[in-house]
């Protein structure tokens, strides 16, 4: 059965990552004989400049249609503050696919220690999932402008978080069975909520999984003082998004990391890097976390272990074997150090 993918290519950079990631899709495909159809629409800022809307019908339609989106990235300075704004089509998009649940990894990998922005020793062996909950809290809750006064408010149901805490858990049951839950529950209600619902399913659910809890302040400062300790991190949206771009420079360059949104029927892949307008249409920018999000599409949204392996195995050893762009050292430009992947997908 053939696979239909909708690539968004966006805005900055995303254009040059989208094409790194389709040429490893392809190589993928032609490998492990999957049947795929790609097709590419406007998303968030170029769509605002092409249709008047960050996320157009004939995108939205496109995307719930597909097997599994890919996205380059959104948004840059020429749409700031405006009404419209390439981010807003990000949000609407996450709320029509129902994708709920956001799978951040970030792995420093074996000789890559020495480009984390904190002491090898301490960078060396770290390994972890952050699953955010996507669809919830202060980013969708009501909110009103003001120049004087201005509120967002913040809220989550007992079944939101639930349905998340769950991926979470049966994330950890298949690492090392250990989760960490993030929030702010000696001053946020939603946090007392969100930390009395984490409770009660690891009680009657997962009591196979050790369960801690730690607040989100504290948790900014752990994860730079010992991020070996964390394996599965839970936690809400907001936090969520502060906490794993924290995280993900561990690695060496926020060019590494991938991402997953799920829960709906349809699965949404993008790097979690951003438009980075400062260095598009330049190519300087790292392939690898848009390749590595085709691993995560191929493994969450075909069920095809074997393929997610063979791409992860190759961006592994393409940045082992010294072919890398220039965050990580390198020489190399984003067209280059795709094609060093893809061959290594190839075989």
């Amino acid at each position: 059965m053939t696979k239909r993918v909708v690539l968004l290519p966006g805005d900055g950079i995303g254009p040059e990552v989208t094409a790194a990631a389709r040429r490893a899709l392809e190589a993928a495909a032609k490998r492990f004989d999957i049947s795929i159809s790609l097709e590419e629409h406007d998303f968030g800022g170029i769509a605002i400049d092409n249709a008047g809307d960050p996320l157009p019908e004939a995108t939205r339609a496109a995307c719930l249609a597909a097997d599994a989106i890919f996205l380059g990235a959104v948004g840059g300075p020429k749409w700031d503050m405006q009404e419209k704004r390439p981010e807003q089509g990000l949000l609407a998009l996450r709320k029509a696919l129902d994708v709920y649940a956001n799978l951040r990894p970030m792995r420093v990998l074996p000789g890559m220690e020495e480009y984390s922005p904190l002491k090898p020793e301490i960078a060396r062996g770290a390994d972890m999932i952050i699953v955010r909950e996507l669809t919830g809290g202060t980013y969708f809750g009501e909110r009103v402008e003001g120049r004087e006064r201005a509120t967002d408010e913040t809220l989550y149901t007992r079944g939101e978080v639930e349905r998340v805490a769950r991926v979470a858990f049966e994330t950890a049951r298949m690492r090392k069975k250990k989760l960490t839950s993030v929030d702010k529950a000696n001053v946020m209600a939603t946090s007392r909520l969100w930390r009395a619902t984490v409770n009660d399913l690891h009680k009657a659910e997962y009591s196979d999984v050790a369960l801690s809890h730690v607040l989100v302040d504290a948790m900014a400062m752990k994860l730079i003082q010992a991020p070996s300790q964390f394996d599965v991190i839970l936690t809400e949206n907001m936090f969520g998004d502060i906490l794993s771009d924290e995280a993900s420079v561990i690695a060496g360059s926020i060019g590494l990391s991938p991402s997953a949104s799920l829960g709906g029927g349809v699965g949404l892949y993008e790097p979690i890097h951003g438009s980075a307008p400062d260095i598009a249409g330049q190519d300087k920018a790292n392939p690898v976390g848009s390749i590595l999000s085709i691993a995560m599409m191929l493994r969450h949204s075909f069920g095809a272990e074997e393929a997610a392996k063979a791409v992860e195995n190759a961006v592994e050893a393409t940045i082992e074997a010294g072919a890398r762009t220039a965050d990580l050292g390198g020489k190399m430009g984003c067209k280059e150090a795709a094609g060093a992947v893809v061959e290594r997908i190839l075989g």
